[in-house]
């Protein structure tokens, strides 16, 4: 089962930082970014994050809720979060059932090694839990401005 443009998002149940468990009926109501990465601590993850932080009241002016997912443990996810000031949750998802409903997990090339690794994504979810945007092979700089245009849209269209 993976996502499709215009339909509902499938059903899952993910456990995030500060004891939260995060379903697709969970975010029913409000429009959501989920925003997939490779790893916890490294150079453009931090960036990434810290770009949906600093915009963090824009998306919520937007009836917007931010998620950031990859396959670290909740600890780490916590102990990230605490260190960069994140006030969004990041979803633990070590064994990809959220990587591969939303296909983010490709042969990736890194110093002359391939290895399966998580291609950084983004997806809008509308307020009735339909996928309306994506983002795959995303570049940090600028992605964030441009996700928040399309939640304005999104929810100035509702």
């Amino acid at each position: 089962m993976s996502v499709s443009l215009g339909q509902p998002i499938p059903d899952f149940t993910a456990q995030a930082t500060s004891d939260t468990e995060v379903t697709p009926a969970s975010l029913k109501g409000k429009q959501a970014v989920i925003y997939f990465y490779p790893k916890d601590h490294t150079p453009g993850c931090t960036t990434e994050g810290g770009d949906f932080r600093d915009h963090l009241k824009e998306f919520e002016a937007a009836n917007t809720v931010i998620l950031g997912v990859s396959r670290d443990s909740l600890r780490t996810h916590e102990n990230f979060r605490a260190k960069q000031g994140y006030p969004f949750e990041l979803i633990s998802d070590p064994d990809e059932t959220l990587c591969k409903i939303f296909d983010v997990i490709h042969m990736k090339k890194f110093m002359g090694k391939e290895s399966l690794g998580v291609v950084r994504s983004t997806f809008l979810i509308d307020a009735d839990g339909n996928l309306a945007r994506e983002w795959r092979g995303v570049k940090v700089k600028g992605h964030v401005e441009e996700v928040l245009d399309a939640a304005r849209e999104l929810d100035a269209g509702k």
